[in-house]
């Protein structure tokens, strides 16, 4: 059984999201995977999660990592050495970045709902 790594597509349509799998190398694009490796959001380009250490052990058994796969551990690397450095291209960044952008969506929309609302009153009162 030849396994390789690759990406398998979880996003919507025009929203890219992927996860990271190991997989047999004869299953579908979005079929069944053998592990999962991390999660890779495609619209920024940023890494959410990354399990190195089943990566490596993937690697170790003979897995085949696909060019984009390859791509994205350089990336996660990358955003490691930064850290390190002191630069925020870490997960837990990325990951409250989202939350942030999340929240103020719900939040404006709140705001929409109670301004229609009030709009809707003061049609009634005049």
């Amino acid at each position: 059984m030849a396994v390789r790594i690759r990406l398998s597509r979880i996003g919507r349509k025009k929203t890219p999201f992927y996860t990271l799998v190991a997989v047999d190398s004869r299953s579908k694009r979005d079929g069944a995977f053998l592990s999962d490796i991390g999660t890779y959001d495609g619209l920024k380009g940023v890494v959410i999660n990354f399990k190195e250490d089943i990566y490596q052990d993937w690697i170790s058994k003979g897995a085949i990592p696909s060019d984009t796969a390859k791509k994205i551990y350089r990336t996660y690397k990358r955003g490691l050495k930064k850290a390190a450095v002191g630069g925020a291209a870490t997960t837990e960044v990325a990951k409250k970045a989202v939350d942030v952008k999340k929240t103020i969506k719900a939040t404006s929309a709140e705001s929409k709902k109670s301004d229609t609302k009030s709009k809707e009153t003061e049609a009634i009162k005049s």
